[in-house]
């Protein structure tokens, strides 16, 4: 284990089953499946080291032996770089995965005061963990701070709206029709007070570190987050898949990325 004295900047979540990605799940956790010669979870690993994180919380559930199996003790050299990794055992220490925010609250004794979160199962190649966005969200006040995307074909209502003053907005299902809403990347900023917001009673009552295992969703205090204002977010148009599926996986396997870019949408 690395030396928890020096927290970690980023959390990548790959504790989960991958249902949809069955049958190859049965063997390999959907984390390590290839992507374009790599698995997947090394296109973060290595986007996160080229950034300048040195510390890094990999969560782990399903098949999660393979997952420290594969990327070894620290350091890691990653494309010339090193970070340091701990594991977040879930499955070892709770028979199973503790859902993001259950899993992110365990993970909180190890992290940095703030940090970046992502989805082990998103391809996004383009993207940059840009220390400038870590340290303007670190000075911003604000709880946290989302990554959205055009709404992919799986998900065309969106999850979120966002505001010309740069504010995610809870924007309920149903009117997400006539609000423009756009998807969660599952690419985040936070700080450790957002997971013990007084408005966050699903989750501010479980300790850090998460003892008792409790397993808690991340999007529920999301929404409440944003009904305070506490949550920002921008749009980002470069390439990203949600691997979610053996399909889309064969469509990355067979396409090359595309050029990327960050914006701020027209109101």
């Amino acid at each position: 284990m690395p030396d928890s004295s020096f927290p970690a900047q980023a959390l990548i979540l790959a504790a989960g089953r991958g249902e949809r990605m069955r049958p190859l799940t049965d063997t390999t956790p959907k984390p390590l499946l290839q992507v374009r010669g790599r698995p997947l979870l090394q296109w973060h690993v290595d986007a996160l080291a080229q950034s300048g994180c040195t510390n890094l919380v990999i969560n782990t559930a399903w098949l999660g032996e393979q997952i420290p199996a594969h990327f070894g003790a620290t350091p890691h050299a990653s494309d010339g770089q090193f970070l340091n990794i701990t594991y977040s055992e879930e499955g070892r220490d709770f028979g199973g995965a503790l859902e993001t925010a259950g899993g992110i609250v365990r993970a909180l004794p190890h992290l940095a005061e703030v940090f970046w979160v992502v989805a082990g199962d998103v391809y996004t190649p383009g993207f940059t963990f840009s220390a400038d966005a870590l340290a303007r969200f670190a000075a911003s006040g604000k709880l946290a701070h989302l990554w959205l995307v055009p709404n992919p074909p799986h998900n065309p209502r969106g999850d979120f709206g966002l505001g010309p003053d740069g504010l995610a907005l809870n924007i309920p299902a149903p009117l997400r029709e006539k609000q423009r809403a756009y998807t969660y990347s599952t690419i985040g900023l936070y700080r450790r007070a957002f997971f013990t917001a007084p408005f966050v009673q699903s989750v501010s009552a479980i300790p850090p570190g998460n003892p008792g295992g409790v397993k808690a969703p991340l999007a529920p205090m999301l929404r409440a987050a944003m009904d305070n204002a506490t949550v920002s977010a921008e749009l980002y148009t470069g390439p990203w898949t949600d691997v979610g599926t053996p399909e889309r996986l064969r469509e990355l396997n067979a396409t090359h990325p595309e050029a990327h870019t960050t914006e701020t949408p027209s109101p």
